[in-house]
């Protein structure tokens, strides 16, 4: 499974697999990994899920393309860094396909 990266700004701030989906819904999320950039935006993501907006929060593939998307967030309850998840909403087709085509799959098997 790809690795992305997980930007506020231009300051890395973490990564994740994005290992989970809702392709109908053009959504990925997954576990978030904090790099150490996550310092300068923890306590904006843990008091603030509704709108990180001015964070400029972005996701990059493994060759540093931002992934065109509606919004990101990261939800940190402050309960260890084994509970931060990252939300990437908003991800059209065809790119949705191309970048999680396991999301997919799962999905049509649940109709098949």
């Amino acid at each position: 499974m790809p690795t992305f990266s997980i930007y506020a700004h231009e300051v890395l701030v973490g990564y994740s697999s994005l290992e989970f989906g809702d392709p109908p819904m053009g959504v990925a999320f997954g576990i978030f990994r904090p790099a150490p950039g996550y310092s300068t935006i923890r306590v904006e993501c843990i008091s603030n899920h509704a709108d990180q907006t001015h964070l400029a929060l972005t996701v990059r593939t493994e060759d540093q393309t931002v992934l065109a998307c509606v919004g990101v967030g990261i939800m940190d309850c402050d309960d260890g860094p084994d509970s931060i998840e990252v939300n990437v909403l908003g991800i059209s087709y065809p790119a949705y396909e191309t970048l999680f085509p396991e999301h997919v799959a799962a999905y049509e098997r649940q109709w098949s």
